[in-house]
């Protein structure tokens, strides 16, 4: 398997998979809009996720090579898993628009900002599902090629965590507006049963 490919796939895979709003999410874009420590939270959550894709990967592949068996087992569960992330975005889409409003208070501390990281990263059973477990086993689909796609899911956090806290006040008008979140939820949705079907096809 090419490793630019696997790269490849590894950042599209994790860049759709941490674009659904969340708590975390939401606290890095909310840190953006009142650009209280943008860099320190930025960094912070893109290396917890670097920890966790390298722990899925390697995990992974050790898992695999105790039990022969794992990796179908993990190829499906990985395409129901998409299925129903996938539907579950078209509903969202499909109901009442969702919004995130800035806090009014100040900057605070650095301390509590990292607190608050890292509680939301590692206290939050979905981002285990999304990196240590999804992740991890789609890696197993590019034989030889895994670290590459590793390191495409991380560099897509890195670039994703970074994008959202820089340029949150950019996006402030943009997703103000109901149908901007309606498209993005459709987009999530579609590259997650592509990505499904393309683990079903195999």
């Amino acid at each position: 398997m090419n490793g630019w490919t696997a790269a490849a796939t590894g950042f599209l895979t994790g860049f759709s998979l941490i674009l659904a709003i969340g708590a975390q999410n939401a606290f890095v874009l909310r840190q953006g809009l009142r650009r209280a420590h943008v860099f320190a939270v930025c960094l912070t959550c893109g290396l917890s996720d670097a920890v966790l894709i390298a722990a899925g990967v390697a995990g992974f592949a050790a898992a695999e090579a105790a039990v022969p068996g794992i990796a179908p087992l993990m190829r499906w569960g990985g395409v129901a898993f998409l299925l129903v992330y996938g539907a579950l975005s078209f509903r969202r889409a499909a109901g009442p628009a969702e919004a995130l409003a800035p806090a009014a208070a100040g900057e605070g501390s650095l301390a509590k900002a990292l607190a608050t990281c890292l509680a939301l990263t590692w206290l939050n059973p979905h981002v285990y599902l999304d990196t240590v477990v999804l992740l991890g086993s789609l890696s197993a689909q590019y034989e030889g090629a895994r670290l590459a796609f590793g390191l495409g899911a991380t560099v897509a956090s890195f670039c994703f965590f970074f994008g959202l806290g820089y340029g949150a006040r950019l996006l402030t008008p943009v997703f103000a507006r109901p149908s901007s979140w309606r498209a993005l939820e459709v987009a999530v949705g579609l590259t997650m049963w592509a990505i499904a079907g393309k683990l079903v096809i195999g």
